[in-house]
């Protein structure tokens, strides 16, 4: 039998039942597993409250950051990881984990490299090739912030793991954007929250901008018609993010 270690492998879900049995399986040398559900409507809480070492709460999504917080709140050693559930935990990163642990090391966050794979392709530009997030940390020292494209605070030195992680983003062209279409309303609600306007040069250059910068500036050409695709998604999603900006100021006029 595999051993486990003082770490709490906490993560928020909304229907993951295509992912939840391999996070759970590949994160065996964690100590416990905090799961924060949204309320899902699939198999995602069944599945997982079969495993004996994971403890499932339900909470109403209010943003990423305070719902990511709950669960760290939840968790019970001051180590935990902190993946999303299409990200990848191979056998070798979970290693370097244990390596890290054991290690007592005197950093208090680790970054792993993503490499996106949309509509089945590993891309390799597009704005992905400093992909970095913090997915191993001391919460004692860690908070999140912002609503969405939530950002790890953290107080103290950071430290990069050398597995490369693939992050299987995609799963249909509707649940992609979706997803892209639900941040850019939290998004918009932040800028709203700042007292920010929408204006003609937000509606049309921000837009345009976003895809030559993703498409032309980070290569996003160099991964193909995929690369064309997620670039328009994208700056589509900052269109929209803006629309619904200027819609806010017209319910309080």
């Amino acid at each position: 039998m595999k051993k486990t270690l003082p770490i709490s492998a906490v993560c928020i879900t909304l229907n993951e039942e295509r992912w939840i049995k391999r996070y759970i399986e590949s994160l065996w040398f964690a100590e416990e597993l905090i799961i924060v559900d949204s309320f899902s409507t699939d198999n995602t809480v069944k599945i997982a409250s079969g495993y004996e070492k994971v403890t499932v709460f339900q909470r109403k999504f209010d943003n990423f950051s305070a719902q990511k917080n709950f669960a760290l709140s939840k968790a019970k050693n001051q180590w935990v990881t902190f993946f999303d559930l299409d990200e990848e935990i191979s056998e070798e990163l979970a290693k370097e984990i244990i390596k890290t642990f054991e290690a007592a090391p005197t950093e208090i966050a680790f970054l792993v490299r993503r490499n996106i794979i949309f509509m089945e392709k590993p891309l390799k530009y597009s704005g992905f090739q400093t992909d970095w997030v913090a997915r191993f940390f001391n919460k004692d020292f860690c908070s999140y912030k912002n609503l969405v494209h939530e950002t790890l605070e953290v107080n103290g030195k950071t430290g990069k793991l050398k597995t490369l992680v693939p992050h299987h983003s995609y799963k249909s062209f509707d649940d992609y954007t979706n997803k892209l279409y639900k941040y850019s309303s939290l998004q918009a609600q932040m800028l709203f929250d700042k007292g920010k306007k929408a204006t003609l040069l937000h509606l049309f250059f921000r837009p345009a901008y976003r895809f030559w910068h993703q498409y032309i500036i980070r290569l996003g050409i160099l991964d193909g018609k995929e690369g064309f695709i997620l670039a328009y998604i994208n700056a589509y999603s900052v269109f929209r993010r803006y629309v619904k900006l200027y819609l806010l100021h017209k319910k309080i006029e």
